[in-house]
């Protein structure tokens, strides 16, 4: 066992965070913790590694278990090279190779005894240096470095010249390196990209120790956990799997505890119904019974209602128009910056409905392209052109289209002046923004609130070609799935920017590759785009020609087989599946007409229930009244005196009671 987690719960300035969350994590294990923004996933690290104590509960570790943590944006810092601060990591290995040289040069100089000492010293040592991989670190240190993006010209800059997030992937470099029991880290792939993502899920997915890993990225969650601990509502669920296996066992359990509350729901107001129909016959043995029922309803175990899904964030996009066909041609587009070039003579067209990613590593040129349609930079060379009726609405990654020092509620009342004040708090709301949050500045917001303001601005634009920069940035996996589900019921145009792959997967319909300056175009999703590039790249191995530069930018010409596959369905699939159809209808057929026939029987049966209560009722209805009417002829001056006619009620009388009686029990029973 390397950890586990008993019973732990915190809470901050008296809002619980979660309670009772227990979980453990085994040898060689790979697990994730998910869950949305403000679960406590952070948190929870944080007092899993000792640097934050919890209220309740205890983290126990296994013996002489080493651990290495990496926050969130963690950097590192100093005068040191970046190939130098990783190599860092190998202190360990390089203490213990002077160590062998030193004896190397020892030996030289000694003899007899003193010699055969250090013999024995060389021996354990270089059987030691052997054991922990000494000949290769440096090689391992290159390729840590170049697999999380460092070409070997960067690995001489100093670690003070760099970026955030450069200072962040040399920080995980030197973590990788120090192997140690248990990896945990916090949203690793912020700072990468794809290339450096598949390189780390690769890596992680082959160590030999135990991983821990908070992300949103559920493209990389699938590649790497076998467990998935969840934080919902501040307590802990562990589902083992992949999260694609977790997000279908968690909808089943969702969907089965919604169905378990729904169905005492209802048998609740059935039992009230009932005891109220008891109390109403107003006799003493209906009374008892209805006082019974009473007891035992008081005694239930009320189910607490299950959360809806997804049900915290509404966005609907809704074109205000429909423009025409063609809605963006982009022909020869050139730039460079500071004599560098980023791209030349990019081509590439979007038709009406298109939903178009554009995707490629760090620093192609994908935002400036983006840009450059959006007017907001020149083009050095080449031409846009924009289609008929063509309106767009744009999501800028770092929300320059905000302002920082207005109001949540100013940004939208005056992009949007038309709109009252109620509707923009409602529009706001459906974002998250209630009460006096509508108020805060922009520039005091997170960088998952400032996503949620420009996606409430691009919601209200009503545009029909969507430009979207990471918009999938600072979003939690909740929120993504919302997003998704909103582009996927858009019936605009769609041009993005992205590195969420999952994101990709979902909702691209073509894909626009920006390599070595020249875009190539896969008429797929992220997964066909994998299973294409792969296919290219063994072509060109097979005949020596390199494998960039094909596929086609416009995304026209692909064969139906390839958008089959695409779609996820193997060749020969629609045959087969016709042929089967044709073999197998007389089945189908006869299977059908048994449903049928079972589900017109299932009626006719409760009919014949629900005509059997109306008829008790109604007799239950004229015994009473006739009850009432003996009542009423017994206390005629009349009849007091006339003791056969007393008699003869008296004996009805009886005879409606032990009716009465013997209705009401059956009709609790049909009520049932």
């Amino acid at each position: 066992m390397i950890l586990s987690c008993q019973n732990v719960g915190k809470a901050f300035h008296e809002k619980q965070i979660f309670k009772n969350c227990s979980f453990h994590i085994e040898d060689h294990e790979k697990a994730a913790i998910v869950g949305i923004n403000g679960a406590g996933k952070t948190t929870l690290l944080r007092i899993l590694t000792g640097e934050l104590e919890a209220d309740e509960g205890i983290v126990v570790w296994g013996k002489d278990i080493s651990f290495g943590y990496l926050p969130q944006n963690a950097q590192v810092e100093g005068d040191k090279t970046i190939y130098d601060e990783v190599l860092e990591a190998k202190k360990e290995v390089l203490l213990l190779e002077e160590e062998i040289r030193s004896c190397e040069l020892q030996m030289k100089q000694v003899s007899g005894t003193d010699l055969d000492s250090l013999m024995e010293k060389y021996t354990r040592l270089t059987h030691r240096f052997e054991q922990m991989d000494g000949y290769s670190c440096r090689s391992e240190v290159t390729g840590v470095l170049k697999g999380l993006g460092f070409t070997e010209e960067e690995f001489s800059k100093q670690v003070s010249t760099l970026s955030g997030g450069q200072k962040t992937r040399v920080a995980l470099g030197r973590l990788l390196l120090t192997r140690p029991d248990l990896i945990i880290l916090d949203e690793p792939t912020n700072h990468l990209d794809m290339n450096s993502i598949a390189w780390l899920e690769t890596w992680l997915a082959n160590y030999q120790g135990a991983v821990l890993i908070v992300s949103h990225d559920r493209y990389f969650l699938d590649r790497i956990a076998t467990k998935i601990i969840e934080l919902d509502g501040g307590r802990a669920g562990v589902f083992s799997g992949s999260y694609s296996d977790y997000a279908v066992k968690k909808e089943q359990i969702r969907s089965a505890q919604m169905r378990a509350w729904l169905n005492q729901q209802q048998e609740i107001k059935h039992q009230e119904a009932v005891i109220e129909k008891l109390r109403s016959f107003n006799r003493e043995k209906s009374i008892r019974r209805a006082e019974s029922r009473e007891k035992m309803l008081q005694k239930m175990d009320v189910l607490e209602k299950p959360a809806e899904v997804r049900d915290d964030m509404r966005i609907q996009l809704k074109p205000r128009i429909e423009s025409g066909n063609d809605v963006l041609s982009v022909e020869g587009l050139a730039k460079a910056f500071d004599g560098q070039a980023l791209f030349s003579d990019l081509s590439f067209f979007l038709k009406r409905g298109e939903h178009v990613a554009v995707i490629g590593d760090n620093g192609t040129g994908k935002t400036t392209i983006l840009k450059i349609i959006n007017g907001l930079v020149d083009a050095d060379a080449g031409e846009i052109r924009i289609g008929s009726k063509v309106q767009i609405g744009y999501y800028d990654q770092e929300h320059h289209v905000l302002h920082p020092d207005k109001t949540i509620f100013e940004e939208i009342s005056d992009e949007y002046p038309a709109l009252t004040n109620t509707e923009i708090r409602n529009v706001l709301a459906a974002f998250l923004f209630t009460g006096e949050d509508v108020f805060k500045q922009i520039k005091m917001l997170s960088g998952g609130e400032r996503g949620r303001v420009s996606l409430a601005k691009l919601m209200l634009s009503e545009a029909n070609f969507l430009i979207l920069d990471e918009p999938t940035n600072h979003l939690d996996i909740t929120s993504k799935e919302i997003l998704e589900d909103a582009l996927n019921n858009y019936t605009g145009t769609v041009l993005y920017v992205s590195h969420d792959r999952y994101f990709i997967n979902r909702t691209a319909s073509r894909i626009l590759e920006l390599e070595g300056g020249a875009l190539t175009g896969y008429q797929g999703n992220y997964d066909y785009y994998l299973e294409k590039k792969a296919q290219l790249a063994q072509a060109a191995a097979g005949s020596g020609m390199p494998a960039s530069g094909q596929g086609s930018p416009s995304g026209a010409g692909t064969p139906a087989a390839a958008r089959g596959a695409a779609a996820g369905f193997p060749a020969g699939a629609a045959g087969s599946a016709a042929g089967g159809a044709a073999s197998g209808s007389g089945a189908a057929e006869s299977a059908l007409k048994q449903d049928w026939k079972s589900q017109k029987e299932a009626q006719a049966a409760q009919r014949k229930k629900e005509n059997a209560l109306k008829r008790c009722e109604e007799r239950i209805a004229v015994l009473e009244k006739r009850s009432a009417q003996i009542d009423e002829e017994m206390a005629l001056p009349e009849v007091c005196t006339n003791v056969a006619r007393l008699q003869e009620l008296s004996k009805e009388k009886a005879e409606i009671e032990e009716e009465l009686l013997l209705k009401m029990e059956e009709w609790e029973q049909l009520s049932e």
